[in-house]
């Protein structure tokens, strides 16, 4: 089995609708695929009604957080999306992104950067605006040439010069959350240093001890030696270790599929998921 747990799709700031992401993960050969978009579950009932046979779809989506000033991306799969607590925490998170991404703009216009709301917006079109959007605007303008080059410290990058705060969850609530709602959660690239400061190793292990179930380990931010260090940090906290593309469409360069999860990882995540069932193709309905 082909299993990518982390995916983005139009509903967020990825550049395939749903139904395309679907039909592009079909044709990599996956045989599973997590759509998870930010904060939102916008994308999860076009998915999976444009299912090809063959593919399951795992609903999830990945929930911004934040701790000690530093922040972090908590993927969270199988859950009940009506769950109301959970749900009006991504509520909240989704309503702060517009006045996020024009206090970004207006940063990027003091330092003399041509960029407009206008032109994110656009980028952006129906999906929830985040820092991708703006980046792709600098891209667009010539400042930076990939999405990648954009989220540094000299941009977007956290604490970065045009760098905005949203709401963002604390993680131990999220895990907490999570939880309640029947879902299973993994720290999403916990050591991408390239996109900015990132959580020592010490919160990983809380985090673990607070009922964290995994860390993505491979991961096209993770070099090798990051990746032999996250997969001992997961054995020493008996975290499950998963990998996945975090694709974006044209956004980023990474394909769909590039890196994957073993198979025995997804089965325990599906066994330790009350919230929701992986939806089988062709365009099942069997979600809790």
């Amino acid at each position: 089995m082909r299993i990518d747990l982390h995916t983005h799709s139009t509903a967020s700031d990825g550049t395939d609708t749903p139904a395309e992401l679907v039909a592009r993960a079909a044709a990599a050969g996956l045989d599973v695929v997590a759509l998870t978009d930010h904060d939102t579950v916008g994308g999860h009932a076009e998915a999976a009604a444009a299912l090809p046979e063959g593919l399951t779809l795992v609903p999830g989506a990945e929930l911004s957080c934040r701790v000690d000033g530093a922040g972090l991306h908590m993927l969270a799969y199988l859950f009940d999306p009506a769950e109301p607590e959970l749900a009006r925490e991504r509520e909240l998170v989704r309503d702060d992104r517009v006045p996020r991404a024009k206090a970004m703009v207006r940063k990027l216009q003091e330092i003399g950067v041509p960029v407009t709301w206008e032109q994110v917006a656009r980028i952006a079109g129906d999906g929830s605006v985040g820092r991708p959007h703006v980046a792709s605007a600098l891209v667009e303008l010539g400042v930076v040439d990939s999405v990648s080059d954009a989220f540094t410290p000299a941009w977007l990058g956290n604490g970065g010069r045009a760098y905005a705060e949203k709401h963002e969850l604390d993680p131990f609530d999220a895990v907490r959350l999570v939880k309640a709602a029947g879902g299973v959660t993994v720290f999403a690239h916990p050591l991408a240093v390239k996109r900015g400061a990132v959580v020592p190793e010490s919160v990983i292990a809380d985090l673990a001890a607070a009922g964290l179930d995994g860390i993505e380990v491979d991961h096209m931010d993770h070099d090798a030696p990051t990746r032999a260090r996250l997969r001992a940090l997961a054995a020493e906290l008996e975290l499950l270790p998963t990998g996945s593309s975090d694709y974006h469409g044209t956004r980023k360069t990474v394909r769909i599929g590039e890196y994957t999860t073993d198979p025995e990882i997804y089965g325990e995540i599906t066994r330790r998921a009350t919230g929701a069932f992986p939806v089988p193709g062709a365009g099942g309905d069997r979600q809790a």
